[in-house]
């Protein structure tokens, strides 16, 4: 499927000041990039595959990690003085908001992220990232340091003819909402993570 370079503006952050680019796929699918520093093609760049989190990245939401992997990733490139954060346009790992909110019921329940999924009919991931490579090639990247806890998403990257050389760990936001959900994630979908342990939460 093909991917298209649409557009690039200057968007100022409380984080920094990067650039936001737009890309678009045959099928419709919006996605984003925003860059900071200068791309030098020949170095392996900061980056992280981010799929969208309406709930965690824009409503503060604690029953994930999202929202504090995006701004940790962001400060880490604004930190590094250059790099990129790549905004994918997939919804609850792929399954959408609406579908999101009814796996968020599942749950209240005591079903677990990836159970409440399967239970929708959903597989526990559903995301894609073949969208990733032309948008790093548009700058020229091939080489990657790559922030995830996710061996999937080296997988994936690789996968493509990306080269992953350094696999950066962003461990944060663990808090007692999001303690199960996190662990579930580590024990299930195989996220290299830390164990958390509740009494350590406060």
């Amino acid at each position: 499927m093909s991917v298209s370079f649409v557009d690039s503006c200057h968007l100022p952050t409380r984080l920094g000041e990067f650039s936001m680019h737009g890309f678009i796929e045959e099928n419709g699918q919006e996605h984003v990039m925003l860059t900071y520093g200068d791309i030098k093609p020949d170095q392996p760049l900061l980056i992280r595959l981010h799929s969208e989190c309406l709930t965690g990245d824009s409503l503060f939401s604690m029953r994930c990690d999202c929202g504090y992997q995006l701004e940790t990733a962001m400060a880490n490139i604004v930190e590094a003085g250059q790099g990129a954060l790549l905004y994918l346009r997939q919804e609850g790992r792929g399954i959408g908001l609406i579908n999101k909110i009814k796996a968020y019921h599942l749950q209240d329940d005591g079903a677990d992220t990836v159970e409440a999924n399967e239970r929708l009919g959903f597989a526990a991931d559903l995301r894609r990232y073949t969208m990733c490579k032309p948008m790093l090639e548009h700058f020229g990247v091939t080489q990657v340091r790559l922030m995830t806890n996710n061996p999937k998403k080296v997988e994936a990257l690789k996968d493509v003819g990306i080269e992953v050389i350094e696999q950066v760990s962003i461990q944060v936001g663990r808090n007692r909402h999001n303690h199960d959900y996190l662990n579930t994630k580590a024990e299930k979908m195989g996220h290299l993570m830390a164990p958390g342990v509740l009494s350590d939460l406060g």
